[in-house]
C-alpha cells in the first residue's frame, strides 16, 4: 500500500491516474470519510470526484442526508485536492474556511461531489465543490478556503 503521507506528491509522471486514486482511498482509511463510504473516482490537474451514498447512516432525523454530512464530503474533497498539488514534504494544506448552502433534499441513492480548485496560490487555495445526485441536480454548493502551511 502506498503511504501518500510520505509521497512528495500525486503530480508524478510516474503514478497513473488508477494510482492517485488508490493512494488517495488508501490515505483516508479509519477516517471520517470511511465512515460516510466516501470514495474517490477521478482525479485531475485541477479537480477531485469522490461519491457519496446516501443511506440512513447520512441522514438526520427526518430521513433527507444530513447538511454535516454533505458538509464531510465537501471539506474532504477540498482538502484533499489541496493537499495533492502540494510537495507535502515542504506544505500541506489547511482548512480555514467552509460554506455549504444545501438546495435539494436527498433521501437514497449516491450523490457526487466535484471539486475545481479555483485559486492556486502559494499561501491560499480557494475551492468550489457541487455536489450533485444521479439526475445531475445540484444538491449542495461549497466554497472553501485552504491555508498552505509550512511542514519542515
Amino acid at each position: 500500500m502506498l503511504n501518500i503521507l510520505k509521497t512528495t506528491t500525486l503530480r508524478s509522471t510516474k503514478m497513473t491516474k488508477e494510482e492517485q486514486l488508490q493512494a488517495l482511498n488508501d490515505w483516508n482509511r479509519n477516517t471520517l470519510l470511511q465512515t460516510l463510504d466516501i470514495k474517490f473516482t477521478d482525479v485531475g490537474d485541477d479537480f477531485l470526484v469522490a461519491t457519496m451514498p446516501v443511506t440512513p447512516v447520512v441522514h438526520q432525523p427526518l430521513g433527507m442526508l444530513h447538511g454535516g454530512a454533505s458538509a464531510a464530503l465537501a471539506e474532504s474533497l477540498g482538502s484533499c485536492l489541496s493537499n495533492i498539488v502540494l510537495d507535502r514534504s515542504v506544505n500541506a494544506a489547511v482548512g480555514t474556511n467552509l460554506n455549504c448552502n444545501h438546495l435539494k433534499s436527498k433521501k437514497e441513492g449516491m450523490v457526487t461531489g466535484t471539486a475545481r480548485l479555483i485559486r492556486k496560490g502559494r499561501t491560499q487555495h480557494f475551492t468550489e465543490i457541487e455536489i450533485r445526485d444521479e439526475k445531475g441536480d445540484l444538491i449542495c454548493h461549497s466554497t472553501m478556503t485552504n491555508v498552505v502551511i509550512n511542514v519542515r
